[in-house]
Parts: structure tokens; sequence; C-alpha cells
């Protein structure tokens, strides 16, 4: 176990996707943690009573249950913390979520809980950012194993990419701010690929679509199109160990200020061919090739886009294809954790032979309940 003595952990987010195993691998790695602190709009007591019978009476559980732009939820949950760990945003690759919402929460949201922290002696605060603040770019330029020097002209070209990397940038401008009691706060961030595992609502969107096309899944990228997706496990176990070097005197000036890509060793390939290595084994098969020529589909996106900006205050519904959302799936974009493993010592805690075992017993384990659901539909 790591030994910590007597922190009090706050993960906004907590009862989500990533949040929920942050949690878990806290309370089993990590040693003499006094209490640890969930916070989101949604507590889910089956997941409540999961967790208090892992801990017993060995550690201190406490739920709030709270907006991030509930001010005074947050200074209630934010006393005698040592570690804020924040995975908590609104995902929108669509358009979906009104700009409002997009910004309110992601950035003002985020933004009042730095401050939070701040008021209240919080050492030490990790943003769970993501790999696209990076990119790809609107002309799909690659990267092929980059890391957090390489050379790229980025451009958030949606609402969620702005808002994430505004919110990442506040906060790594923050490190070094100034306690209430003479202490200084040490802030990072961790960019994580896209992440992969069990209860993961894309991949289950991605499933489901599979289903409905007769067990076929569509292909949506090219072969080429590498990208490098994260295990959850993976992701979780990198803020934890962020979490002890920012207790670290020598290793707390090194993180401080600073971005992570996170990354492990699930093989390089396209989403598309991704799905299919993860989901095959349930029956369903993929195209070879993509359906029509890709400057095709990229035009037709284009009109999409255009009739959309047209419409869209007279209609609720949005495309379920953008020109962005094919530039991600179709742009080779890798990248290595080096610096992560140089600087806090990160190595993934779990193979890719274990991590794509635990996914698929988690597909098999939900596909009958999912074809179910659809047929009522």
């Amino acid at each position: 176990m790591i030994s910590v003595s007597g922190d009090v952990y706050l993960i906004i987010g907590g009862n989500g996707f990533l949040g929920k195993v942050i949690v878990k691998l806290l309370i089993e790695k990590v040693h003499d943690i006094s209490e640890v602190r969930l916070f989101d709009k949604v507590i889910q007591e089956d997941h409540v009573e999961s967790l208090q019978a892992l801990v017993g009476s060995r550690v201190k559980l406490t739920m709030f249950k709270g907006d991030l732009r509930d001010k005074e939820v947050l200074q209630k949950a934010c006393q005698g913390v040592t570690c804020a760990i924040h995975t908590a945003s609104v995902i929108d690759l669509w358009g979906k979520v009104s700009k409002e919402e997009m910004e309110t929460t992601n950035v003002e949201g985020s933004h009042l809980l730095l401050e939070t922290c701040i008021q209240q002696n919080v050492k030490c605060f990790i943003y769970t950012s993501t790999v696209e603040v990076v990119g790809p770019n609107i002309r799909g330029d690659p990267i092929c194993n980059g890391d957090e020097d390489t050379d790229y002209i980025s451009e958030q070209t949606t609402l969620y990419s702005k808002t994430k990397y505004a919110a990442e940038q506040l906060i790594l401008r923050a490190n070094g701010s100034p306690l209430p009691n003479g202490e200084q706060i040490v802030t990072s961030a961790l960019r994580p690929m896209y992440i992969y595992g069990e209860n993961s609502r894309f991949m289950l969107h991605d499933l489901d679509v599979g289903i409905i096309n007769g067990n076929v899944l569509p292909r949506t990228s090219r072969k080429e199109a590498l990208v490098n997706p994260v295990y959850v496990g993976n992701v979780a176990w990198a803020h934890v160990l962020l979490a002890r070097a920012m207790k670290e005197e020598d290793k707390k000036r090194i993180v401080g200020g600073k971005f992570y890509y996170i990354t492990d060793d699930t093989p390089h390939m396209s989403y598309s061919d991704f799905n299919h290595e993860l989901m095959h084994f349930l029956g369903l098969s993929i195209p070879s090739k993509l359906p029509i020529p890709l400057l095709l589909m990229y035009f037709i996106a284009y009109i999409i886009d255009m009739l959309w900006l047209l419409i869209r205050p007279f209609i609720k519904s949005v495309p379920k294809q953008n020109r962005h959302f094919l530039m991600i799936l179709n742009t080779k974009f890798t990248f290595t954790s080096h610096k992560a493993r140089n600087d806090f010592d990160y190595i993934p805690l779990y193979s890719w032979e274990v991590a794509k075992e635990k996914t698929t017993t988690w597909l098999a384990s939900v596909i009958q309940e999912r074809r179910e659901f659809l047929n009522k539909k």
C-alpha cells in the first residue's frame, strides 16, 4: 500500500465512470486515509453500499450531493480536505448541450471549485483534462507517439474542447497560489486518451448501435487512423500516483503546474477496430472499409453542419455526425506517458490482457439486457 497519513480526499464526480474507480483504488491502495468524500449531482445508493462494505470502519465515507456551481455545498465539501480530484464535466461532442451550460459547468464551476479549495487550505488539486484539448486540429494533422513537448498547432474546435482547455489552464496557472494558512496549493492536470472499460456509456452506445444494425458495428474510421485508448483503471491509478507525488517535497515542485498525457499498453488501432476487438466475441462484425470515401463523408458532414446551423433555433435534435467528430475518428493521434513515468512514477496498474478481460466480461454481462431494452423501444 501507498503510505499516506490521515489524508482527506474529495472526488468531484465521484459517482461517475472514472470517479468510481479512483475512489475504489484510493480505498484499496492507499494507507491511512482518514476520509474519502464523493461529490456528485447524483449519488447511487448501491454504489455507496458497495463502498461501505469495502472500507468497513477503516475509512470514513461522506457523500455530498450537489452541483459544481453551488457555492454553499462546495464550501462544506472542501472543509478539511487534503487533496481534491476534479473529474466532473459536461461531455458533448455533438452540440446537444447549450453553450451556457457547457461554460458555466466546465469553466465557471471549475473556477469556483478551485477558489473554494484555496479558501479552505486544500493543498493539492488534480484536474482530469482530456487529449481533446490538443486536437486533432481542423486540418487533421496527425501525431505519432507525441508527448508534452510535441510541437502541434492545437485548435479547440468544439465547446467541449474549448471549455476543458480553459478550465485546465486556469487550474494550472493557479499552481503555487498562497493559501490562508501560509502554504501554497499544488495543481496539476492529466490528459488521458479515450477512456474505455466497465460501465463506459460510450461503449454501451456503440454496442447498442451494433445491435440495432443487425449485429454489425458501423465503420466510421479508417484502419490507418491509429489511436491509443487507455483503460479506466490505469487512468484512475495515475490520479492516485500523482496525488502521492504532490505530497513529497522533491516531487511536488516537479509536477506542480504541469499537464501529463496518460496512456497504457492498449494496442494502437482505429476507434472502429478497437470496438470490434472488444465486441467481436459477442457476435458483432464490422465492414473492412468505410461505406463511402472519406472525402465524401467530410463533404456530407459539412453540408449537414451548415443546414443544422440554419434550422438549429427551431429543432431540438442534433446530427449524429459532424466534421469534428469525423476528424477525431479518422486522424492518427497517439501519445506516450514517458513524462508521467519520469515525474511521478506512473506505470499502468493493469496490463492490456487484464483490461481486455475485465472489459469484455462486463460487455458479456450486459449484452442480453441491452438487446431486451432495444427490442422494447
